[in-house]
């Protein structure tokens, strides 16, 4: 299959080609903004073919002719005092991609949303795919992922002959992914050094907190096997373990303390507002809100099975960040 990628050097992105392209068994074309540094030859050598593209802006219509699928993972978390950036990436962005697939008539389309688009819950009962989406908070990360849906509804009506299907991961983490994720969330204050776990003597926890998690190379078999399935709508993708203050406590090798989430979130707010912090405090109200996702129809319908644990993941980020991992794609540069 010839399947087109965007976002193709993010987190997700990066390990979806791998997992795309293993023992040969698609075309990929990967759709980013920035080209990644291939060594001469590279890329004849193998099935990726780079196609350097805004999805915001650019004309994707030469991108997407031809393609048996496309996978959108376009996605712009900063910069967050900038929110019509983001929108025009990940609203507009969305929109225009979904508008080529219509008109070069492309068969299937895998878009990423995430935990973050569902409805808080005030309660710890796993949810199906049927539970609202209509963002977990005022974060505009939140707010992009439930129009997003939308968009994807109103698509989906409008289109009967292209298949559509929505992933919401939980939490994604790699190694190679690390030091992105902590310069996406903890800005220029938080230093790789600072994660290193026999220098945090405590680890603070916002009370009620409990954490889904999924490792990004589960994450994209489960994209991988909505491509090549003849599968429709939505799917949740969630390690089996949750993880609450206990044990983080015991990933992090510290003693936990018990703060009141108000106090995270607002604590948060003022260092952003005051643009010392990357994430506004609607992002941790966002954390705790989300709700606790069943995985069920995947493991049924895509054969999905988490190969990591929710603990693992996490383990997986501390350890990059904390020694600058990377790789060589530009957004996951140490």
């Amino acid at each position: 299959m010839r399947v087109v990628v965007t976002g193709a050097s993010g987190n997700i992105g990066s390990a979806t080609l791998r997992e795309l392209t293993a023992e040969g068994r698609h075309d990929v074309v990967a759709v980013a903004r920035r080209r990644p540094e291939l060594p001469a030859g590279a890329e004849e050598a193998g099935s990726v073919t780079w196609r350097p593209a805004d999805v915001g802006t650019d004309d994707l219509d030469p991108v997407l002719e031809g393609a048996d699928a496309v996978v959108h993972l376009a996605w712009k978390f900063q910069p967050t005092h900038q929110p019509q950036e983001t929108w025009h990436t990940n609203a507009v962005g969305t929109r225009r991609l979904l508008a080529a697939v219509r008109r070069q008539r492309v068969p299937a389309v895998v878009c990423s949303s995430s935990v973050a688009a569902y409805s808080p819950a005030d309660h710890d009962d796993p949810v199906d795919e049927g539970w609202a989406t209509d963002g977990s908070s005022a974060a505009a990360y939140c707010r992009e992922k439930a129009y997003n849906e939308r968009v994807l509804d109103a698509f989906e009506a409008s289109t009967p002959d292209t298949r559509v299907v929505r992933i919401r991961p939980a939490f994604v983490f790699q190694r190679s992914a690390a030091s992105e994720q902590r310069r996406i969330f903890g800005g220029a204050l938080l230093r790789p050094w600072m994660l290193e776990r026999r220098l945090i003597p405590a680890l603070p926890v916002p009370r009620g907190l409990r954490l889904q998690a999924v490792h990004a190379e589960d994450v994209a078999r489960g994209f991988v096997a909505a491509v090549e399935r003849d599968v429709s709508g939505a799917f949740n993708l969630a390690a089996d373990d949750l993880l609450r203050r206990e044990e983080l406590g015991g990933i992090v090798g510290a003693p936990t303390v018990e703060v009141p989430p108000r106090l995270v979130s607002g604590a948060l707010e003022l260092g952003w507002l005051a643009h010392l912090l990357p994430v506004p405090g609607s992002l941790a109200d966002a954390l705790l809100a989300v709700p606790v996702m069943a995985s069920d129809r995947a493991r049924t319908e895509l054969g999905w099975q988490p190969r990591h644990t929710a603990a693992d993941a996490v383990e997986a980020f501390l350890t990059g960040a904390a020694r600058s991992a990377g790789s060589g794609m530009p957004p996951l540069h140490p």
